[in-house]
């Protein structure tokens, strides 16, 4: 009858991805294309896998994912950036401040 058998529990398909090359081509396009540009790793969650985001000078910033924090940190080293952990560092306020005056006047952006 069996029925104090333990049930096997299915596998659970991730929805999630791995950082593509498309992704690395983004992140290395924008550092680019603008100046001042520094890396925060972004923890995995139960919902994404670990994402950089990089923040400009002027506060602009994209997020895309990464292949781990180690992944992260060698991608900044290769592109000669700095690089930080959000849990440790936070977000910096210039990231805020942009997301504010994006807010207010979207028509600029």
């Amino acid at each position: 009858m069996g029925l104090f058998r333990r049930r096997k529990q299915a596998a659970v398909p991730s929805h999630d991805r791995a950082a593509s090359r498309g992704d690395l081509d983004h992140l290395e396009n924008f550092i680019r294309s603008r100046r001042g540009v520094e890396a925060y790793i972004e923890p995995r969650t139960t919902v994404t896998e670990t994402t950089v985001i990089l923040i400009a000078d002027d506060g602009e910033w994209t997020r895309r994912r990464i292949d781990g924090p180690d992944g992260a940190r060698r991608f900044a080293y290769r592109m000669g950036i700095p690089v930080y952990d959000v849990r440790l560092m936070g977000y910096p306020q210039r990231m805020r401040d942009f997301n504010e005056r994006r807010k207010r006047r979207p028509e600029l952006y």
